[in-house]
């Protein structure tokens, strides 16, 4: 292919500066003119962690003629030259796994926690791997054939103390796990079912482009399983710094569709479409194939760079062995652009293995003995480091080159690596943001409450009551039903129940549904408050039910404080005018909203003795401010806010409210999101 050879040069490994300093720093290597120690297995000394702008890490592996990994190699051994000039190899490990040792030692340490996990990850004899179930391009059959050689693999080829995480394209880094437990993984592996030209919607992310031409549907799922290997090879790379592999169980991805497949619908099968299952239809044109394969080859690119950065490798598994045609007889594919797609998608395969100092397990029926030599190549290798002396910034493609002394010996490693760019530099070298205050953080959080599967949105809001007491405010509101997903039993009301610490009762009722909701007040002492929330459907039968803790403030008591602030919500001018004369209206207890609509902010201060002066003041989610809001108030009374979303960006936004007084100050926050 066209695009293939230029880009048959790797992308490499130059290490961009951490975060924050490692914990504790790893033991001393031993001097250079001393071969390198073998502890015993278990014991086995971590590698010397060095980073920076212009340190590249490298991994080799060494084998003799026969295939044979060699592990007695020393640092004087290797020779390491970036675009023809000699390196000086700063930190140098050997990495050896010894699987029989590990069985003998005893069980291992179950992964229960991010702690266990953390930990676990830093060992050197533990070896980490994560099985990319790539459904998206794995044809149904497929998905069957390919069970047995992973199950086998997890059943007889990890060793005891190796981590494995599954996942699916769609997986979000934040959910991948490590395991050690092989009845989960192999009962993940179970349920894997490949979808492959399939294009029904599974969820309301695919929903948004369900509807899309399949062309452009198939150029999405190519990004989505490239962003979840440059997510799992960030994950790992958190992890730990040795040699970490993905198996990329795929079929390879498709940078153009035939025209029997080019449905403008492509949650409609052959709709609209005159060449579906027509052999005769035209084939795509020389130029329109090279522009499609630059598109994905660009964004392969993006891949090498990332998983590289992560010392990571891809070993992709092609679960139809010896694969014979792309697409089913009856598609009417005609013979030459079917082999032509083979061809094609079995090369991204190979492109992604080879740049990534992987391998392609391809065009065989027997993928046990692929699997093995997974195995091998994370067992023993060694682990190179050295600062470029040409401390390149200019963000093109420098060509690793590592070589060994001893005569007979073949050498695998990175073939180079994309340098940084100047502005790539000024990233990383400028100082960490601020960290998010508390105030905010806890305000967001509340934002990102999950209400997903719930029937209903609750509120729970207080203010200053009668005699000393603290006025609780309850508003729920039924959740908007979700295309696509099954509805439950509609909402008819709420049960609450209002308890004080000793078991007494402040409140118990039904909140009925209104227009939009229910809401419902109370007075209660001040002090802890719990209540119970049941939603009842319109024959009594409970839909759902959630407790919260409430602190019900001293209003009489403290010198200056602010009520909790309430949000309405209007549509038009003429419902915020109603909102504006009607000091009673429920607020709302959404927090998500459209660019459409308007919202009205209410909030109450108290002191002894002077009006507390409001402000407010409109924050992006990291808490930097981004304007003063105007802020109306009539004599004493509640302070408003009128704020219409129209010029709003799609995010997550917060409203600092600040009271103010001789003796004293407040604040309050509200976050609220804009996007729906």
């Amino acid at each position: 292919m066209f695009l293939a050879l230029p880009l048959a040069a790797l992308p490499s490994a130059q290490q961009s500066p951490p975060v924050q300093p490692p914990a504790q720093q790893p033991p001393a290597q031993p001097p250079q003119a001393q071969p390198p120690a073998q502890p015993p297995s278990g014991q086995q000394q971590p590698p010397i962690i060095r980073r920076g702008i212009n340190y590249v890490r490298v991994d080799a592996i060494v084998a003799d003629r026969s295939g044979k990994p060699v592990l007695d190699l020393t640092q004087d051994d290797f020779t390491v030259a970036e675009d023809g000039r000699p390196q000086k190899i700063e930190s140098f490990a050997v990495v050896k796994i010894d699987e029989v040792a590990q069985a003998e030692g005893g069980p291992m340490r179950a992964i229960r926690s991010d702690y266990d996990e953390e930990r676990e990850a830093a060992r050197p004899e533990v070896r980490m791997f994560v099985i990319l179930l790539d459904d998206y391009h794995v044809r149904r059959g497929s998905d069957q054939a390919v069970r047995k050689p992973l199950i086998e693999f997890i059943q007889n080829q990890l060793a005891p103390a190796d981590m494995v995480a599954i996942m699916y394209p769609l997986t979000p880094v934040s959910d991948i796990r490590f395991s050690r437990d092989r009845d989960s993984l192999i009962s993940a592996i179970d349920k894997f079912e490949g979808r492959k030209f399939i294009y029904e919607p599974r969820n309301s992310f695919e929903e948004r482009y369900a509807y899309y031409p399949a062309a452009t549907v198939e150029r999405i799922r190519n990004q989505i399983t490239m962003d979840a290997l440059k997510g799992a090879a960030v994950r790992m790379g958190g992890l730990r710094e040795g040699r970490k592999s993905i198996i990329l169980v795929s079929e390879g991805f498709t940078s153009m569709l035939p025209a029997q497949l080019s449905d403008p619908i492509a949650a409609m099968p052959g709709y609209g479409n005159p060449y579906r299952g027509n052999a005769g239809a035209p084939p795509p044109t020389d130029t329109q194939r090279m522009m499609a394969d630059s598109d994905l080859y660009t964004d392969m690119r993006q891949v090498f760079d990332t998983l590289n950065r992560q010392n990571t490798s891809i070993y992709a598994v092609d679960p139809r062995g010896l694969g014979v045609f792309e697409y089913n007889i009856n598609e009417g594919v005609g013979l030459q652009e079917d082999a032509n797609a083979l061809r094609a998608n079995l090369d991204t395969l190979r492109v992604l293995a080879s740049n990534t100092d992987g391998r392609a397990i391809v065009n065989r029926n027997d993928l046990a003995s692929g699997m093995k030599q997974i195995i091998r190549d994370a067992s023993g290798y060694y682990l190179l480091g050295y600062t470029s002396s040409q401390a390149p910034t200019d963000g093109k493609f420098h060509e690793i080159k590592v070589s060994v002394k001893r005569k007979g010996l073949d050498v695998r490693a990175r073939k180079g690596y994309w340098a940084f760019t100047t502005e790539d530099v000024a990233r990383a070298e400028a100082p960490s943001k601020p960290s998010v205050p508390t105030a905010v953080a806890t305000a967001l959080n509340a934002l990102a409450a999950p209400s997903r599967g719930r029937p209903a949105r609750l509120w729970t809001g207080v203010a200053r009551g009668d005699n000393g007491a603290t006025r609780v405010t309850f508003v729920w509101e039924p959740m908007p039903a979700i295309p696509g997903e099954p509805q439950g039993d509609a909402p008819a009301r709420v049960v609450v129940t209002a308890t004080a610490p000793d078991g007494r009762a402040l409140f118990r009722g039904p909140v009925p549904a209104g227009p939009a909701g229910g809401s419902a007040s109370f007075d209660a002492p001040p002090g802890q408050v719990q209540l119970r929330f049941v939603v009842e459907g319109a024959n009594g039968e409970v839909i759902d039910s959630s407790v919260e803790e409430l602190t019900a403030p001293d209003f009489s008591k403290t010198t200056l404080s602010i009520g909790t602030p309430r949000v309405y919500l209007a549509r038009n001018a003429r419902e915020m005018q109603a909102l504006m004369a009607n000091a009673d209206a429920a607020p709302t207890a959404d927090r998500e909203f459209s660019r459409t609509e308007r919202l009205l902010v209410r909030v109450e201060a108290y002191a002894a003795g002077e009006t507390p002066a409001l402000t407010a003041r409109l924050l992006n989610r990291g808490g930097q401010a981004m304007a003063d809001l105007p802020l109306h108030r009539a004599d004493a009374g509640p302070g408003a806010i009128d704020l219409p979303l129209s010029s709003f960006a799609a995010g997550e936004y917060l409203i600092e409210i600040n009271a103010k007084t001789s003796s004293g100050s407040a604040q309050q926050m509200v976050a609220f999101r804009v996007g729906r």
